[in-house]
């Protein structure tokens, strides 16, 4: 840079940031942007995006190594966020990247910056591949994913109805899950625990839901998340995550994003489905499966043979049913003709009888008139008693002086005792 001023001339501070900028932008232009390859130190957005990128493999204990003050503005920022969203990258301290921009000069605070236009996403697919790639290793050989982690998991209960669910409410994801729980025609015991479904926080929020869950004593535990970018569903790539969901006691089952989407929670889970509303799906065909084999066929086979068994005492109970009338009818007419005979027998009994009492009666009242008190009275006798109605057989029934009633053939005299004359 030329200048036609003395070399002792003396600049405004303004002026000087003015010959700076200007030596920056023609080192630095706009129209030519200007790659540079770095480790992300530090990371954080506030409307704009903010990175600290540092030289790759430098010690943070270095304290004379480089630092580039990066930042992506707003207006960049917001396409640039749903880029790295999309393909599921996230910027995060001790990534590589590879950042497209100018330099800047911020003259407030006298610092040199760089404003980033564009990010190398191919890089950064290559190195989140890689990374994942090695952790799926790691996680294999400690039996946290792979074949020898599923033939070792806990058993699962037949009849999984209690459920610990770990998932966003208000999601098209949650909303899902729980839709097909709530229109099958099972009484769900659910146990909700809320999280972050994505970002940096979901890790720490999903493991600490699991190991809280897996104290309750229930028979599954569902982590839930519907479908987004690859960005979105970073956080269920998470080492500890999975190692937590390994390490439960209590099956863990994944629904998570759209099909074609495993993450690593997937495959260290004890199952996992495609969609939230697959494992909707997927616990109420288990469910069913259970009830079909233990309860409704059992149930269909015990009613097959009660039904063969009625049919059978039915129809010996109809043949039994013909016996009895059969035998009833024949012992009904024996019956009969026995009570017909027992009529003439009686009939004639009762003949003989009635005409032998009748005899008997005559004879009697023969005799009875022969001994008619009112035919004696009419003969001329008497029947004297005493006041009180006792009969007087005696003079020693009587007093003299005392009174008598003597009952004739037509009435009664009263007479009192004058005398007594003993005849013997």
């Amino acid at each position: 840079m030329t200048t036609d001023e003395s070399p002792t001339a003396v600049l405004e501070v303004a002026e000087f940031y003015e010959r700076v900028t200007a030596l920056l932008e023609r080192g630095f232009p706009k129209s030519h942007p200007t790659t540079i390859r770095g480790e992300i130190a530090k990371v954080y957005e506030k409307n704009h995006l903010y990175l600290d990128i540092v030289d790759a493999g430098s010690s943070a204990s270095d304290a004379r190594r480089p630092v580039l003050n990066a930042h992506v503005w707003t207006s960049k920022w917001s396409q640039l966020k749903r880029e790295l969203n999309t393909l599921g990258v996230v910027l995060k301290e001790g990534v590589v990247v590879e950042v497209s921009g100018y330099a800047d000069l911020y003259a407030p605070q006298g610092k040199v910056g760089f404003t980033v236009t564009a990010i190398n996403v191919q890089d950064l697919l290559g190195d989140i591949a890689r990374r994942r790639v090695e952790l799926l290793a790691r996680l294999t050989t400690d039996h946290v994913v792979g074949e020898e982690r599923r033939n070792g998991q806990v058993t699962m209960s037949p009849v999984p109805l209690r459920l610990g669910l770990i998932a966003s409410p208000g999601t098209e994801g949650y909303a899902d899950f729980r839709g097909q729980l709530d229109r099958s025609p099972y009484n769900f015991a659910i146990e909700h625990i809320t999280t972050l479904v994505q970002g940096e926080g979901a890790p720490a929020q999903i493991v600490a839901a699991i190991e809280e869950l897996d104290t309750r004593g229930l028979d599954l535990i569902c982590i839930v998340r519907g479908g987004g970018s690859k960005g979105d569903l970073a956080c269920f790539d998470d080492e500890s995550l999975a190692r937590a969901i390994a390490a439960s006691t209590t099956p863990v089952w994944t629904g998570i994003g759209h099909t074609g989407d495993i993450s690593i929670a997937d495959l260290a889970a004890h199952t996992f489905a495609i969609t939230p509303t697959k494992l909707g799906e997927t616990i109420v065909t288990t469910i069913r499966d259970w009830h079909d084999a233990h309860v409704r066929l059992p149930g269909e086979r015990l009613r097959r043979r009660v039904e063969a068994l009625l049919e059978q005492e039915t129809e010996f109970l109809a043949e039994r049913r013909r016996s009895m009338v059969l035998a009833v009818r024949d012992r009904l007419r024996a019956e009969a003709r026995h009570l017909a005979s027992l009529r003439q027998r009686l009939t004639y009994q009762a003949d003989h009888v009635l005409t032998a009492a009748a005899t008997s009666l005559t004879s009697s009242r023969q005799l009875l008139a022969a001994y008619d008190p009112h035919r004696r009275l009419a003969q001329g006798w008497a029947l004297v008693t005493t006041a009180t109605g006792a009969v007087v057989r005696s003079i020693d029934d009587v007093t003299e002086g005392g009174a008598i009633d003597i009952q004739l053939s037509n009435g009664t005299l009263g007479a009192t005792i004058t005398k007594k004359v003993s005849t013997t």
